[in-house]
Parts: structure tokens; sequence; C-alpha cells
């Protein structure tokens, strides 16, 4: 097991770790999340079937840890609806993360930003497909719904998105633009 669990963390906690970044918008809660999946995965590995590739496992155990953790906190909607001030936040990684990708890509950036106003299923969709690239059968999977969910799901997403950013281009002047979230 001591094998198995090392290649899963080695290959996968960088994403876990971004994927909850990417949903708690905070570097050490996000940390903490991490260790909780994986002390999830250790008490529970002997029951994966393998019916799902493992990254979909992980990405499944981290979204329960994800919400659990937003149950846990007081007032989590309000939480999830305030915006995300990056300049409070000091990050860095090894990897490329959040904010660094942030900064090199105004659109990004923008698209980050209005992923405040997505619910927190619409967001799961969001990073799953876009930030991690799982299929729509991965991230249906993973998420423990039907494809159509994950497909209408990601339909209104990037609806909301895409809004919100037409609105950030009119309030900046930039009518004239293209919106690129499609």
């Amino acid at each position: 097991m001591d094998s198995v669990f090392d290649e899963l963390y080695r290959k996968y906690h960088h994403d876990v770790f971004q994927f909850l970044f990417y949903m708690v918008k905070n570097r050490e809660l996000a940390e903490d999340l991490v260790q909780e999946v994986y002390i999830r995965v250790l008490k529970s590995y002997t029951k994966f079937e393998g019916k799902s590739s493992e990254k979909t496992w992980l990405f499944s155990i981290a979204r329960n840890v994800a919400i659990d953790s937003f149950r846990k906190q007081k007032g989590w909607k309000q939480r999830i609806l305030e915006k995300f001030d990056w300049s409070t936040q000091q990050i860095k990684d090894e990897y490329p993360i959040p904010e660094e990708i942030a900064i090199q890509n105004e659109e990004v950036q923008a698209i980050y930003k209005c992923l405040d106003y997505c619910t927190v299923d619409q967001r799961l969709v969001i990073v799953m497909r876009y930030i991690h690239e799982l299929s729509i059968s991965e991230s249906a999977e993973a998420l423990g719904w039907t494809e159509s969910k994950v497909k209408t799901t990601q339909h209104r997403a990037l609806k909301v998105l895409k809004g919100h950013m037409e609105e950030m281009k009119r309030k900046e002047g930039m009518e004239d633009e293209k919106i690129g979230v499609e």
C-alpha cells in the first residue's frame, strides 16, 4: 500500500492541491484539505474497485472534502460569493499556481474572478473540465452525476462566466473585444 500511496501522491498531489485551491481560494486551507484527501485515500483504498481512473477517484474524494469544508464554515454560501483579492495572498510553489497563471493572462484572471459568481456545482464542473481537463464522463464519474447533468451545469456555468465577463469588459470600456469563454 505504501508504494501505491506514494505513487498516487507523486502523480496527483499538485492537481488535487490546485483543484482544492480553486475551490476554497486559500492556500493554507487547500493544503489542509489535501491532507484530508490523502487520509481518506489511506482509509478507503482497499475499497477502490478500479471502475474509474485513480485520478477520477481522487477528484471525487477532493470534491467531497471541499464540500465538507464549506459545510463546516459558518456562512459558507456568502464566502463563496465574496470576491477574491490576489494582493492579500503570498503564494509560492515550484509549479505555476493560479495567481501566476492569471497574471500572465488577463482573460484567465477575469475568468477566475468571474468563477465567484458561479454556484459550487458550476465551479466544480469548470475546474474539472477546463483546468484539470477531465472529460465529461470522467467529471460525471467524479461528481457522481449523469453526463447530462455535467453538460447542463457546464453550459450554465459558461453562460454565467460569459455574462459577467461581458459586464467587466463594459465597465472597463472594452465592449468591442470578443469574450472567449466558449
